[in-house]
């Protein structure tokens, strides 16, 4: 059997390096794409009105992922990456609870508005 020249052995180590950057890279791409998506489903979902803090700590860890992807740091832009896609999503549950607590809400004063007109038409 043959013993691994020193070379060789600096040869199969870079390539190992470099396939582990590469495979970071595309995870750390993937989830930076897809967080802003999330971000973008949340602004139309109304949360820039609904929920401005929490999409703007979306769009600011998004801004920070996509300089850390630039920065070919991929571990932290795929952290804040995630992050991002939680604030997001956070946003639009935000949103969504304030559209569906309205709806209730315009909802119940129709109810209470057609009760009154029974009421009124019940005892003439």
């Amino acid at each position: 059997m043959k013993a691994i020249r020193p070379m060789n052995g600096l040869v199969i180590a870079a390539v190992l390096a470099l396939s582990a950057c590469a495979s970071q890279k595309a995870p750390a791409t993937a989830d930076v794409a897809v967080s802003q998506n999330a971000v973008a489903n949340a602004v139309q979902a109304g949360a820039a009105d609904l929920a401005p803090a929490e999409i703007t700590a979306a769009r600011a860890k998004m801004m920070r992922a996509n300089e850390a992807l630039a920065a070919k740091d991929y571990k932290l832009a795929r952290e804040l990456a995630m992050q991002a896609q939680a604030d997001a999503q956070l946003a639009q549950s935000k949103a969504n609870s304030a559209k569906a607590t309205a709806a209730s809400s315009a909802l119940n004063e129709d109810l209470r508005v057609l009760r009154q007109e029974v009421d009124r038409a019940n005892s003439q």
